[in-house]
């Protein structure tokens, strides 16, 4: 049985997703859900799901080693990104394989502060015929890490930030857990 744990900031939606869809599937169980920040939303909806959630502070991911600690304790085979906006450090991308979504077609639109609304504004702002989403895995840089998967949608003269991220979000909710499924069996079929 491989063993996800998801790290998330926000609402959870992404990650409600993915719990779902994991939920009996023989193969594959979402373990435990992290949060840096405590009033997240997500570690709600994980915990109505029956997840096991944990926070953790900037000082713990940082400055100790009791997050990789714990997850080699559990024996998580890989860690995702759903909607978490810190930085994850080298010892946890060196243990792990770890990915993330971005709500953007990468390398455009990517790094530091390019999350959420303010993707969609620049993307917005740029007249952009086309947006999408990333999923990719995480290095020590923010979305520089490979390519491993992307989906486009239409945008039309006079779509919004908020039809952008309404379109995008029906995208993330449709591809991630399938790429995440598949990135977690691909090294077995090499």
């Amino acid at each position: 049985m491989k063993k996800i744990a998801i790290f998330a900031s926000g609402s959870g939606t992404n990650a409600q997703n993915i719990i779902e869809y994991f939920q009996n599937n023989r193969h594959v169980t979402v373990d435990s859900l992290w949060s840096n920040n405590e009033n997240s939303y997500a570690l709600i909806r994980a915990e109505r799901l029956g997840v096991e959630t944990f926070t953790f502070s900037r000082d713990e991911l940082y400055g100790s080693v009791d997050v990789l600690e714990e997850l080699v304790d559990r024996k998580i085979d890989m860690i995702v990104l759903a909607g978490f906006l810190w930085l994850v450090p080298k010892y946890l991308t060196e243990e792990f394989k770890v990915v993330n979504i971005h709500p953007a077609l990468l390398p455009r639109y990517g790094g530091k502060g390019m999350y959420g609304r303010f993707v969609h504004d620049a993307v917005v702002q740029n007249k952009e015929k086309v947006s999408g989403i990333s999923v990719h895995y995480v290095n020590e840089r923010y979305d520089e890490g490979n390519i491993i998967f992307q989906a486009t949608c239409e945008l039309v003269k006079g779509d919004l930030a908020e039809d952008v991220a309404r379109k995008v979000h029906e995208l993330e909710l449709e591809h991630f857990p399938r790429v995440i499924e598949e990135v977690l069996f691909a090294e077995e079929e090499d």
